[in-house]
Protein backbone atom coordinates (compact mmCIF):
# COMPACT_ATOMS: atom_id res chain seq x y z
CA UNK A 1 0.00 0.00 0.00
CA UNK A 2 1.29 3.11 -0.95
CA UNK A 3 1.49 6.25 1.60
CA UNK A 4 1.35 9.83 0.95
CA UNK A 5 3.81 12.00 1.96
CA UNK A 6 2.77 14.29 4.78
CA UNK A 7 4.77 17.10 3.53
CA UNK A 8 8.37 18.91 4.93
CA UNK A 9 9.08 22.03 5.34
CA UNK A 10 6.11 24.71 5.07
CA UNK A 11 5.91 26.44 2.47
CA UNK A 12 5.17 30.43 1.82
CA UNK A 13 1.59 30.77 -0.02
CA UNK A 14 1.14 32.05 -3.84
CA UNK A 15 -1.85 33.32 -5.14
CA UNK A 16 -3.15 31.22 -7.59
CA UNK A 17 -3.51 33.82 -10.62
CA UNK A 18 0.79 34.54 -9.61
CA UNK A 19 1.07 30.28 -10.15
CA UNK A 20 -0.65 31.24 -13.50
CA UNK A 21 0.93 33.53 -14.79
CA UNK A 22 2.94 32.46 -17.52
CA UNK A 23 0.19 30.11 -18.83
CA UNK A 24 -0.43 30.81 -22.28
CA UNK A 25 -3.25 28.09 -23.23
CA UNK A 26 -6.05 30.24 -21.23
CA UNK A 27 -8.00 27.49 -21.72
CA UNK A 28 -6.39 25.56 -19.05
CA UNK A 29 -5.67 28.38 -17.07
CA UNK A 30 -9.90 28.65 -16.88
CA UNK A 31 -9.41 24.56 -15.79
CA UNK A 32 -7.14 25.15 -13.24
CA UNK A 33 -9.00 27.69 -11.94
CA UNK A 34 -12.57 25.71 -11.51
CA UNK A 35 -10.91 22.74 -10.12
CA UNK A 36 -9.62 25.09 -7.20
CA UNK A 37 -12.90 26.69 -6.98
CA UNK A 38 -14.69 22.98 -6.77
CA UNK A 39 -12.29 21.62 -4.27
CA UNK A 40 -11.63 24.32 -2.27
CA UNK A 41 -8.24 22.93 -0.94
CA UNK A 42 -7.19 23.87 2.70
CA UNK A 43 -3.78 23.06 4.71
CA UNK A 44 -4.54 18.79 5.94
CA UNK A 45 -6.58 17.85 3.00
CA UNK A 46 -5.92 15.02 1.16
CA UNK A 47 -5.91 15.78 -2.35
CA UNK A 48 -5.50 12.98 -5.10
CA UNK A 49 -4.62 14.26 -8.93
CA UNK A 50 -5.33 11.08 -10.97
CA UNK A 51 -3.85 11.45 -14.31
CA UNK A 52 -0.93 14.25 -13.24
CA UNK A 53 1.14 14.27 -15.97
CA UNK A 54 4.37 16.09 -15.01
CA UNK A 55 2.67 17.18 -12.09
CA UNK A 56 1.24 20.74 -12.31
CA UNK A 57 -1.82 20.41 -9.83
CA UNK A 58 -0.02 19.55 -7.03
CA UNK A 59 3.10 21.88 -7.13
CA UNK A 60 -0.25 24.20 -7.68
CA UNK A 61 -1.73 22.43 -4.64
CA UNK A 62 1.87 23.37 -2.85
CA UNK A 63 1.87 26.88 -3.44
CA UNK A 64 -1.96 27.84 -2.86
CA UNK A 65 -2.99 25.36 -0.31
CA UNK A 66 0.38 25.11 1.58
CA UNK A 67 -0.32 21.54 4.04
CA UNK A 68 -2.53 19.53 1.65
CA UNK A 69 -1.07 16.33 1.63
CA UNK A 70 -1.49 15.60 -2.26
CA UNK A 71 -0.53 12.61 -4.15
CA UNK A 72 -0.29 11.98 -7.82
CA UNK A 73 -0.64 8.97 -10.32
CA UNK A 74 0.40 8.95 -13.52
CA UNK A 75 1.27 5.78 -15.92
CA UNK A 76 4.01 7.27 -18.17
CA UNK A 77 7.30 6.71 -16.46
CA UNK A 78 9.42 9.66 -17.98
CA UNK A 79 6.50 12.13 -16.54
CA UNK A 80 6.98 10.74 -13.29
CA UNK A 81 10.70 11.65 -13.23
CA UNK A 82 10.53 14.30 -14.76
CA UNK A 83 7.28 15.33 -11.88
CA UNK A 84 9.31 14.08 -9.03
CA UNK A 85 12.10 17.35 -10.11
CA UNK A 86 9.44 19.66 -10.39
CA UNK A 87 7.77 18.71 -6.88
CA UNK A 88 11.06 18.63 -4.99
CA UNK A 89 10.49 20.17 -1.63
CA UNK A 90 6.80 20.06 -2.37
CA UNK A 91 5.84 16.96 -0.03
CA UNK A 92 3.40 15.82 -2.87
CA UNK A 93 4.24 12.18 -3.74
CA UNK A 94 4.06 10.78 -7.33
CA UNK A 95 3.28 7.22 -8.42
CA UNK A 96 3.64 5.30 -11.57
CA UNK A 97 -0.25 3.71 -12.08
CA UNK A 98 -3.40 3.05 -13.47
CA UNK A 99 -6.45 5.40 -13.02
CA UNK A 100 -8.33 2.31 -13.24
CA UNK A 101 -6.67 0.31 -10.47
CA UNK A 102 -5.22 2.88 -7.98
CA UNK A 103 -2.72 1.93 -5.26
CA UNK A 104 -4.58 3.62 -2.38
CA UNK A 105 -7.09 2.26 0.27
CA UNK A 106 -10.39 2.91 0.10
CA UNK A 107 -11.60 6.13 1.59
CA UNK A 108 -8.03 7.74 1.73
CA UNK A 109 -8.59 10.77 -0.03
CA UNK A 110 -10.51 13.66 0.96
CA UNK A 111 -10.79 15.14 -2.58
CA UNK A 112 -9.68 14.48 -5.78
CA UNK A 113 -9.01 15.72 -9.55
CA UNK A 114 -9.57 13.62 -13.06
CA UNK A 115 -9.17 16.51 -15.12
CA UNK A 116 -8.32 15.78 -18.70
CA UNK A 117 -8.10 12.09 -18.19
CA UNK A 118 -11.48 10.43 -18.48
CA UNK A 119 -11.57 10.90 -22.63
CA UNK A 120 -7.90 9.40 -22.28
CA UNK A 121 -9.02 5.44 -21.10
CA UNK A 122 -10.87 3.25 -22.32
CA UNK A 123 -12.65 2.18 -19.39
CA UNK A 124 -14.13 5.45 -18.33
CA UNK A 125 -16.76 4.07 -15.96
CA UNK A 126 -14.20 2.02 -14.10
CA UNK A 127 -11.80 4.63 -13.51
CA UNK A 128 -14.69 6.79 -11.76
CA UNK A 129 -15.25 3.82 -9.68
CA UNK A 130 -11.98 4.09 -8.65
CA UNK A 131 -11.93 7.68 -8.12
CA UNK A 132 -15.42 6.77 -5.72
CA UNK A 133 -13.72 3.81 -4.13
CA UNK A 134 -11.02 6.22 -3.12
CA UNK A 135 -12.30 9.33 -1.43
CA UNK A 136 -14.07 9.30 1.89
CA UNK A 137 -18.05 9.68 2.15
CA UNK A 138 -18.67 13.03 2.26
CA UNK A 139 -15.71 13.48 -0.43
CA UNK A 140 -15.44 15.73 -2.97
CA UNK A 141 -13.79 15.60 -7.10
CA UNK A 142 -13.46 17.62 -9.73
CA UNK A 143 -13.78 16.65 -13.12
CA UNK A 144 -12.98 17.93 -16.61
CA UNK A 145 -13.27 16.59 -20.09
CA UNK A 146 -13.33 17.91 -23.82
CA UNK A 147 -16.52 18.96 -24.86
CA UNK A 148 -18.26 17.41 -27.52
CA UNK A 149 -19.24 20.37 -29.20
CA UNK A 150 -15.37 22.86 -29.00
CA UNK A 151 -15.57 25.79 -30.89
CA UNK A 152 -14.71 25.76 -34.52
CA UNK A 153 -11.68 27.94 -34.11
CA UNK A 154 -10.09 25.59 -31.84
CA UNK A 155 -9.61 22.70 -33.75
CA UNK A 156 -10.81 24.18 -37.73
CA UNK A 157 -9.76 20.65 -39.33
CA UNK A 158 -11.30 17.99 -36.99
CA UNK A 159 -14.80 19.97 -37.32
CA UNK A 160 -14.72 20.15 -40.50
CA UNK A 161 -13.85 16.78 -41.16
CA UNK A 162 -16.79 15.93 -38.44
CA UNK A 163 -19.58 18.26 -40.21
CA UNK A 164 -18.79 16.92 -43.85
CA UNK A 165 -17.65 13.69 -43.24
CA UNK A 166 -18.64 12.25 -39.75
CA UNK A 167 -14.88 11.24 -39.12
CA UNK A 168 -11.80 12.77 -37.37
CA UNK A 169 -8.34 13.00 -37.42
CA UNK A 170 -6.44 9.82 -36.00
CA UNK A 171 -5.35 9.66 -32.40
CA UNK A 172 -2.03 9.48 -32.92
CA UNK A 173 0.51 11.01 -33.89
CA UNK A 174 -0.13 13.75 -31.13
CA UNK A 175 1.17 16.03 -33.26
CA UNK A 176 -1.49 15.89 -35.98
CA UNK A 177 -4.53 14.73 -33.85
CA UNK A 178 -5.82 17.73 -32.70
CA UNK A 179 -8.47 17.90 -30.06
CA UNK A 180 -8.36 14.12 -30.87
CA UNK A 181 -5.09 13.31 -30.07
CA UNK A 182 -4.73 10.18 -27.80
CA UNK A 183 -8.58 10.64 -26.85
CA UNK A 184 -10.90 7.79 -26.73
CA UNK A 185 -13.93 10.11 -26.62
CA UNK A 186 -15.62 13.21 -26.19
CA UNK A 187 -18.55 14.08 -24.37
CA UNK A 188 -21.72 15.80 -24.41
CA UNK A 189 -22.80 17.66 -20.75
CA UNK A 190 -25.98 14.48 -20.42
CA UNK A 191 -23.12 11.93 -21.38
CA UNK A 192 -20.68 13.05 -18.29
CA UNK A 193 -22.94 13.95 -15.82
CA UNK A 194 -25.12 9.78 -16.64
CA UNK A 195 -21.71 8.71 -16.35
CA UNK A 196 -20.56 10.20 -13.33
CA UNK A 197 -23.69 9.52 -11.54
CA UNK A 198 -23.48 5.82 -12.67
CA UNK A 199 -20.09 5.39 -10.76
CA UNK A 200 -22.19 7.01 -7.58
CA UNK A 201 -21.42 10.01 -7.36
CA UNK A 202 -23.93 13.20 -6.60
CA UNK A 203 -23.53 15.80 -8.98
CA UNK A 204 -23.28 19.49 -7.17
CA UNK A 205 -22.48 21.60 -9.88
CA UNK A 206 -21.87 21.37 -13.89
CA UNK A 207 -20.32 24.59 -15.79
CA UNK A 208 -19.28 24.89 -19.62
CA UNK A 209 -15.68 26.34 -20.05
CA UNK A 210 -14.05 28.46 -22.78
CA UNK A 211 -15.97 29.00 -26.33
CA UNK A 212 -13.71 31.99 -27.87
CA UNK A 213 -10.08 31.82 -28.89
CA UNK A 214 -7.95 31.76 -31.87
CA UNK A 215 -7.79 29.95 -34.37
CA UNK A 216 -5.94 26.24 -34.32
CA UNK A 217 -5.58 26.86 -31.07
CA UNK A 218 -5.24 23.27 -30.30
CA UNK A 219 -2.46 22.75 -32.99
CA UNK A 220 -0.46 26.28 -31.24
CA UNK A 221 -0.55 25.20 -28.05
CA UNK A 222 -0.04 21.64 -28.00
CA UNK A 223 1.29 21.05 -31.90
CA UNK A 224 3.88 23.50 -32.33
CA UNK A 225 4.39 25.65 -28.95
CA UNK A 226 4.37 21.63 -26.24
CA UNK A 227 7.22 20.70 -29.56
CA UNK A 228 9.32 23.46 -29.03
CA UNK A 229 9.27 23.90 -25.70
CA UNK A 230 10.27 20.09 -24.79
CA UNK A 231 12.65 20.10 -28.16
CA UNK A 232 14.90 22.76 -26.13
CA UNK A 233 15.05 24.63 -29.49
CA UNK A 234 13.74 27.89 -28.10
CA UNK A 235 16.15 30.51 -26.18
CA UNK A 236 16.74 30.43 -22.48
CA UNK A 237 14.60 33.18 -21.88
CA UNK A 238 11.85 32.35 -24.00
CA UNK A 239 11.90 28.88 -22.45
CA UNK A 240 11.16 29.97 -18.88
CA UNK A 241 8.85 32.48 -19.82
CA UNK A 242 6.14 30.37 -21.46
CA UNK A 243 7.19 27.42 -19.33
CA UNK A 244 4.18 26.99 -16.95
CA UNK A 245 6.52 25.56 -14.09
CA UNK A 246 8.96 28.48 -13.73
CA UNK A 247 6.26 31.14 -12.87
CA UNK A 248 8.88 32.49 -10.43
CA UNK A 249 10.86 33.66 -13.40
CA UNK A 250 10.46 37.38 -13.53
CA UNK A 251 7.76 38.78 -15.80
CA UNK A 252 11.16 41.91 -17.11
CA UNK A 253 12.59 38.24 -18.66
CA UNK A 254 10.07 38.25 -21.46
CA UNK A 255 10.75 39.24 -25.05
CA UNK A 256 8.36 42.15 -26.15
CA UNK A 257 7.05 40.28 -28.98
CA UNK A 258 6.04 37.49 -26.18
CA UNK A 259 4.80 39.93 -23.36
CA UNK A 260 2.38 41.48 -26.95
CA UNK A 261 1.63 37.59 -27.52
CA UNK A 262 0.27 36.85 -24.11
CA UNK A 263 -1.76 40.50 -23.85
CA UNK A 264 -3.26 39.54 -27.44
CA UNK A 265 -4.05 35.94 -25.71
CA UNK A 266 -5.67 37.16 -22.80
CA UNK A 267 -7.69 39.40 -24.42
CA UNK A 268 -9.23 37.22 -26.41
CA UNK A 269 -9.71 34.75 -23.67
CA UNK A 270 -11.28 37.83 -21.85
CA UNK A 271 -14.40 37.80 -24.02
CA UNK A 272 -15.10 34.70 -22.03
CA UNK A 273 -16.02 36.25 -18.75
CA UNK A 274 -19.29 37.89 -20.28
CA UNK A 275 -22.47 36.39 -19.87
CA UNK A 276 -23.41 34.55 -22.27
CA UNK A 277 -24.88 30.89 -23.38
CA UNK A 278 -23.02 29.68 -26.80
CA UNK A 279 -23.70 26.56 -28.94
CA UNK A 280 -20.03 25.40 -28.43
CA UNK A 281 -17.36 25.45 -25.76
CA UNK A 282 -13.86 23.64 -25.05
CA UNK A 283 -14.69 22.13 -21.90
CA UNK A 284 -17.21 20.53 -19.33
CA UNK A 285 -16.09 21.01 -15.61
CA UNK A 286 -18.50 18.85 -12.93
CA UNK A 287 -18.47 19.23 -9.15
CA UNK A 288 -19.58 16.08 -7.53
CA UNK A 289 -19.52 14.28 -4.20
CA UNK A 290 -19.12 10.82 -2.85
CA UNK A 291 -22.51 10.24 -0.80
Amino acid sequence: MTAVAEGSAPRARLDLEAVLRNEADMAFRRRVRTVFDFLDPRAGDRVLDCGCGHGFYLRALAEVAGGARAAGVEYRAPWIEQGKRELAGTGAELVRGDVCRLPFAAGRFDKLILSEVLEHVEDDLSALGEAHRVLRPGGIVAITVPHAHYPLLWDPVNKLLEKAFHTHLPREPLWLGGIWADHVRLYTEAELVALVERAGFRVLELRRLTHHCIPFAHHLFYGLGKALLLSGWLPRSAHAAVDRFRYDAPAAQRSRPLSWLLRLLAAVDSRNDRSGDWPTYLNIAVKAVRP
